[in-house]
């Protein structure tokens, strides 16, 4: 019997830490029962604390990564994308697009690092908002990427601008806004917004929003509706976040690998009860 197992296909750059980027795609991805492939967009020189470097790689490079793929007659049952860095890596993802319409496209904006590490400058971001927008099927920004990408004052307002946009759905994440709880909100058009509120962790994370949207980029690439994707993308993230841990003098890395690390431990819980 052959098993068969969905495949994600992630866009982003590397990061020497793994709590973010192409490895954290990688190891979410896996961690969920799916199978990473990748298309490197850019090398970093960062850690838990900032960048110290990038450096988009150039369209040759990602062109013949993903040409690679496809002489092997590689379908991806998703697509999902984070630190683009190039005109050259939004042409590759337009391509991908293209080829699989019916796939889904999951798209993290990212802008800067958690610290404010730039990843590009003005011309690339309207790019991406430009053009790849539209072919969009879940938009995870948090709120400074939202209001920077539409000029907003309110999270509904944005919400609704990146639909106009052309994005079918958007999530659009509340841990940069000021409350008690972090509230998650899921705008898909003519449909009734939907909250998801959490408890608000006291830690800072590395590359919480990279495990975010590969996690719902499986589950879309399962079959899931973009409700139950995005679901099973925040509870999963959430554990990721609460389980996480440090590897240097900054943020943590959520633990990916959480649900077989920490498998049983409710069952033992529950019979000391």
């Amino acid at each position: 019997m052959t098993l068969t197992v969905p495949l994600v296909l992630t866009f982003s750059a590397s990061d020497p830490t793994s709590g973010a980027g192409l490895q954290a795609d990688v190891l979410t991805i896996a961690a969920l029962g799916a199978h990473p492939l990748t298309v490197l967009t850019g090398l970093t020189a960062q850690n838990t604390v900032g960048v110290k470097r990038f450096e988009a790689c150039t369209l040759g490079w990602i062109d013949d990564q993903l040409q690679t793929l496809l002489d092997d007659g590689v379908k991806p049952s998703a697509i999902k994308t984070g630190v683009l860095g190039s005109p050259a890596a939004v042409a590759a993802v337009l391509k991908a697009k293209a080829l699989w319409p019916s796939v889904p496209l999951v798209v993290d904006p990212v802008r800067a690092s958690g610290r404010g590490d730039a990843f590009g400058g003005q011309a690339l971001f309207d790019c991406v908002r430009n053009e790849l927008f539209p072919v969009v099927d879940l938009l995870t920004p948090n709120w400074p990427e939202a209001q920077a990408f539409t000029g907003a004052t309110t999270v509904d307002e944005a919400g609704a601008r990146l639909l106009q946009m052309g994005c079918k759905a958007v999530l659009l994440k509340g841990e940069h806004l000021d409350a008690g709880e972090v509230v998650n909100r899921l705008y898909v058009a003519d449909q009734k917004v939907l909250e998801f509120p959490c408890e608000r962790l006291p830690g800072q994370y590395h590359g919480s929003g990279c495990t975010l949207a590969s996690a719902c980029a499986v589950g879309l690439g399962q079959g899931l509706n973009v409700r139950e994707a995005v679901e099973l993308g925040l509870e999963y993230t959430w554990q990721a976040l609460n389980y996480g841990f440090a590897v240097g003098q900054g943020q943590l890395i959520p633990d990916r690998m959480h649900l077989m690390q920490h498998l049983g431990e409710e069952d033992d819980e529950f019979d000391e009860e």
